[in-house]
């Protein structure tokens, strides 16, 4: 992943609360995996979740390797898997020269969006997948399907100079369009292909909405060149615009995704 994955300082001090948010669309990716499956990849691992998830419920016995190419997310990957038999490697996934046919099943959850050359790199992922082999992967839609996704951004509009939002190059929303998820599948010699819509309801504590907004996504990403006088002022403007979102003690929203499926 050639992306300049910006926001890996983030992750990082959030991951409690990004686990908490994203728990039923990793456990949704989980059930997709085979539980024969004796070797899996989990590309765009991230801080682990995922991959640690994918080892529970397949045992001591599979091997299951996370990849990603932010050291600061692999290095607090491997502090949670506490010399357990999960690997991580700090690669990119789109080029790294795996074993070929080393893999049962290659899984993502939301980490496959960020490719220059999707097509190179899941042609590169089907290579590391034994023959009839599976791919399962969850990707975003439509940035307007899920609004707390770009809320923010909308709130703090006159505020702050932020990109506008592209879903035609590397990004949250690269794979929004479903026939182009298709084309990519299909160019780098995937078959069966299937993507198919699922709503995942998210959800975590409504004491770190401040913190999330202001580390988070393109407003969190431009704070981070601000001080802190500056920050809390954006982040006081920003925070009404979350009033729907906020349940009780909770901040919750319907993740709208395509769930991927396809064999080597």
């Amino acid at each position: 992943m050639t992306f300049s994955w910006s926001g890996a300082d983030g992750w990082v001090r959030l991951q409690a609360t990004l686990d908490a948010m994203f728990a039923h669309v990793e456990d949704l990716l989980v059930d997709e995996i085979d539980p024969r499956a004796a070797a899996v990849l989990d590309v765009g691992c991230g801080t682990g979740a995922t991959t640690l998830a994918i080892a529970r419920k397949l045992g001591p016995h599979a091997r299951c390797v996370g990849v990603d190419i932010s050291e600061q997310m692999i290095a607090l990957a491997r502090r949670r898997a506490a010399g357990g038999a999960v690997e991580f490697v700090v690669a990119d996934a789109g080029r790294h020269a795996f074993d070929p046919g080393a893999f049962d099943v290659i899984a993502s959850r939301f980490g496959v969006m960020f490719f220059e050359q999707p097509e190179h790199a899941f042609a590169n992922l089907r290579t590391a997948t034994r023959g009839g082999g599976t791919l399962r992967a969850v990707v975003w839609r439509r940035p307007e399907e899920t609004p707390f996704m770009t809320t923010a951004e909308q709130a703090a509009d006159g505020m702050l100079a932020l990109p506008p939002r592209n879903t035609d190059g590397p990004g949250q929303f690269a794979f929004a369009d479903r026939g182009r998820v298709l084309d990519v599948l299909a160019a780098a010699g995937w078959s069966d292909a299937d993507v198919a819509p699922v709503d995942v309801e998210c959800a975590f504590p409504a004491a770190d909405l401040d913190a999330y907004l202001g580390t988070m996504g393109p407003v969190g990403r431009a704070l981070a060149e601000h001080n802190e006088a500056s920050r809390a002022r954006v982040v006081e403007r920003v925070r009404p615009a979350f009033d729907r979102f906020r349940h009780g003690d909770e901040v919750r929203f319907t993740a709208a995704c395509w769930l991927v499926a396809a064999v080597a």
